[in-house]
């Protein structure tokens, strides 16, 4: 059968990415702290070559299926080159959205539960060098310090997304793992999000917040420069979701 898609192409534009995207994919994680499975989306492109019709997607989906459904990132670079070679590409790249879970223990009552974060692993490798990026959002409670400062008693709060992105290069695709980031954001925020919590619970995360209030600014820094100590190439991203305003405010910081 003849093989329409290797045929040449004779326009002379190589196409920077192709490739498969939105394959749900069944996942197991494991990093060297967190062991979880789950279902991922699942991105796969390769950089085409100027003279060639088209790629091989089913070859993507194969090396998902071979590769990925035991997903290690520190494997990335490894993981990379066997793709590139597979589809004989000059550039291969993978992104991989996961939910992932930590454990919660309420300040009072001690009662554990489950806090989901979304991770994305970003990893490319381009003509022998690898780059591999690790994106952890998840949500804290940020307390306005304005409306503690001008108010009789209380002050407004909200929960916050707090994304961390970090990147690693070559022998150190990961030096940022998903539980260490999980706490840094947690640490920089007003007190953290409980899923199940008690009253007694509920009275110390109240006042936790309003002994720390924090603008949309200070946790972008404070995350940025606990990073920075670490000589962490990353960026940050934080978005407050207003409880007493139309809008939402947003930060975003690359250091």
């Amino acid at each position: 059968m003849h093989d329409i898609q290797n045929e040449t192409d004779a326009r002379g534009i190589e196409i920077d990415d192709v490739g498969i995207s939105g394959l749900r994919y069944p996942l197991y994680f494991e990093d060297g702290h967190l062991r979880q499975e789950g279902i991922a989306e699942i991105e796969v492109t390769v950089r085409l070559q100027h003279d060639r019709r088209g790629t091989h997607m089913s070859r993507m989906v194969a090396f998902a299926h071979e590769h990925l459904r035991r997903f290690d990132p520190r494997k990335l670079p490894y993981l990379l080159k066997v793709g590139a070679d597979l589809l004989d590409a000059p550039a291969f790249a993978v992104a991989i959205d996961v939910p992932l879970s930590t454990t919660v223990v309420a300040p009072a009552s001690g009662r554990e539960s489950l806090q989901v974060h979304d991770a994305r692993f970003e990893g490319r490798w381009d003509d022998g060098a690898t780059t591999v990026v690790t994106s952890v959002t998840t949500e804290v409670t940020s307390l306005c310090p304005c409306s503690k400062a001008i108010s009789d008693y209380g002050a407004h709060n909200q929960r916050s997304q707090v994304t961390l992105s970090v990147t690693g290069h070559g022998d150190t695709p990961y030096p940022y793992g998903v539980q260490e980031a999980v706490r840094l954001l947690q640490r920089c925020a007003s007190a953290p999000v409980v899923p199940l919590v008690k009253r007694s619970d509920e009275r110390v995360l109240t006042m936790q917040a309003y002994d720390h209030p924090v603008f949309v600014e200070d946790m972008a820094r404070d995350v940025s420069w606990a990073c920075r100590e670490q000589g962490l190439v990353h960026s940050v991203r934080v978005r407050n979701l207003e409880s007493i305003h139309s809008h939402d405010a947003i930060a975003r910081i690359s250091g």
